[in-house]
Order: structure tokens, then sequence, then C-alpha cells
């Protein structure tokens, strides 16, 4: 049976009192642990860690892991605009996104940085800023996740530029006089450290073609247990051999290359609750189920309706004398039969 970890079963009352449901609650203490199990990813030359921000996108999120000393990673401009009003300067801000912002020029002139995931956007960049600085994102033809919805990298993934394309980049670069001073690689949601090493070694394969790069992004993807029986990467497992792999490129090339990474959920996904009441009880009869309705779901919680993912749910009666037990299916408040929160 799980437990309740963040809150105790009174703060979780005063919440729904306080508060109304359903609310997001996170703890900056837990936030702030995360953080320094991401900037103590091993690296071999300089190590820059980004919050991927779609993760949780909370203002007060946002600042608390920035005065950690995370910077940004924003998969759209309105991600880049609420980090920016948050506090985190523009500098610090990373924008890799699948679509184009309207105001991408406005973002570039405030100091953010682009990431360029295609050709089009990449002439798109160079048409709009000749001669500056740019970073690429390569799907390196390696994918990781324990689904094909969670892998961002191979065949089957639009994410990136495939790495055979190297070399309309690089004429698409040169045609503008854009320096690559950034690559980019992110496969997807995973933890064995024989796949980071693999994935690190075709990134820096595609860096040593491209001879004024200076940092790497590996991107995120870092695996964490929500249940008791699962397992959380060790990231001291999973950084080592990339570190091993960035000192062995400076032996053979003379370029050591600063690494970034962009923690997400690694972040975030163990540090906050969603506080919300149950609305109704119903039973399709002796052979069927008996569910409890609750006023949040996929609205809040997208990841059991869309991977079959599991979270940890934890009954709070609303007086402490008023305990029962039961079996029931946890049923989200959308008119969606996908929206069960229980297997």
């Amino acid at each position: 049976m799980e437990r309740l970890s963040l809150l105790s079963e009174d703060q979780v009352r005063t919440v729904q009192r306080q508060f109304g449901t359903p609310t997001f609650v996170y703890s900056q203490k837990a936030l702030e642990s995360q953080a320094q199990k991401a900037l103590a990813f091993p690296n071999a030359h300089g190590l820059t860690v980004r919050y991927a921000v779609k993760a949780c996108p909370a203002a007060g999120v946002i600042r608390i892991l920035n005065r950690a000393g995370l910077h940004i990673d924003a998969s759209s401009g309105y991600e880049a605009l609420r980090a920016m009003r948050a506090g985190v300067p523009a500098a610090q801000i990373q924008l890799t996104a699948q679509q184009l912002p309207d105001n991408l020029a406005d973002l570039v002139r405030q100091g953010v940085l682009f990431n360029a995931c295609s050709l089009h956007q990449l002439e798109t960049y160079g048409r709009l800023f000749p001669g500056r600085e740019v970073s690429v994102r390569i799907n390196p033809g390696l994918g990781s996740g324990h689904s094909n919805r969670t892998n961002t990298g191979g065949p089957s993934s639009s994410f990136g530029i495939w790495h055979d394309h190297l070399d309309q980049v690089l004429a698409t670069a040169a045609s503008h006089n854009l320096q690559l001073t950034g690559l980019h690689s992110h496969i997807g949601s995973g933890s064995d450290p024989e796949v980071w090493q693999h994935c690190a070694r075709l990134t820096l394969d595609v860096a040593a073609k491209l001879p004024e790069v200076r940092r790497v992004n590996m991107g995120g993807g870092f695996k964490i247990g929500r249940m008791a029986d699962e397992v959380s990467t060790d990231l001291s497992e999973a950084g080592q051999p990339v570190a091993d792999e960035f000192n062995r490129f400076a032996e053979e090339h003379g370029r050591k290359l600063h690494l970034e990474i962009e923690p997400g959920t690694f972040l975030v996904g163990n540090a906050g609750a969603i506080v919300c009441s149950v609305v109704d009880v119903v039973d399709t009869g002796r052979q069927g189920y008996s569910f409890i309705k609750i006023d949040s779901g996929m609205t809040e919680v997208l990841r059991p309706s869309m991977y079959g993912a599991q979270h940890p749910i934890v009954v709070v009666p609303a007086t402490p004398e008023g305990r029962g037990q039961g079996e029931y299916l946890i049923a989200g408040h959308c008119c969606e039969s996908g929206d069960i929160l229980t297997p």
C-alpha cells in the first residue's frame, strides 16, 4: 500500500480547505535535493544542467531550481517567456522546439539561445541572424525509452536532424555564415549506462565533424521510480561512462567539450503531489468494479492514460476517524474511458 511522502494527512486536509481541489503542492526541499543530484552528474570538462520546463512550468518551481544553479531548457516560446518572467536571465535559456515560435526573433534578440531541430529551422534562423552562433539537434539514430511514445531518437522519431544529413547542416550554416558552436542529442527516457555511453559516442562522432562545437547537450529522460517497486536512475552510473567518452574525445581531438544535460521529471516527479477530492462512488454490480471518481485526472496527470504508467495514490479520510477499506478503481473526471488512474 502506498503511503504519503510529502504531506501529512492534516496538511492534505488543510490544502483542500484553503485552496480547493485539485491543487498541486511541491516541496522546495525535495526540489533542491534533486537539483544537487543533477549538478553532481559526472563530467570531464564542465557541466551545465538545464531544467526541462515542460515537466512543470510553475513559476515557483522555476525560481527554486534556477536559484539552485540550474539553467533552462524551453520547448516552446511560451516556456521561454515564462522562465524570463520568473526571473531567469535570457542567456540561461535555450529554446529547443518542434515548432518555431512567432516571437523567435524577439527571444533571440533578448539573449535566448537557439537550438535548431530541423534543416528548415536552421535555414530560418540563418536568414534572421546571419553570422551568429547556433546549436543543432541531431538524431543519432538511437532511441531509448520504456515505450515508443517515450523514444525521442531513432528512425521512428521526428525529433532532430537525421545524422546522415550532416552535409546539409554544414552547407546551410555556411550559406549564412553561422557558427555551429552547440550540438544537442536526446534519445528518450532511460537509465542504462551502456545506452548513455553509446549515445555519447555517437554524438561525439558528429562533434568531431563540427570543429566549432564547444558544448554538447545529451538531453535528459532520466527515469525516476514513482512506485515502491520502481528504481530511479543512478546519475553517477549513467554519467561516468559519458564523462569517459568526453575524456576520450579530448585525447583524440584536442578539444575539451562542455557537457549539458536536461533533466525534467527527474527533478520534479517525486517532489510534488496533487491534492484532489472524491466526488462520487459508483459500481457496476457484483461481477463488475467499484469506482472512486475524483475531481482530477488526465487534465493534471496524463501519463497513466497516455503511457499506462502508474502513480502513487493515497486516500486520505475527510476526518481522522473516517477510515475504511475496500478495492476500487480510481476514475478521473473527464468524459473519456481512458481517464483511469489505476491499472
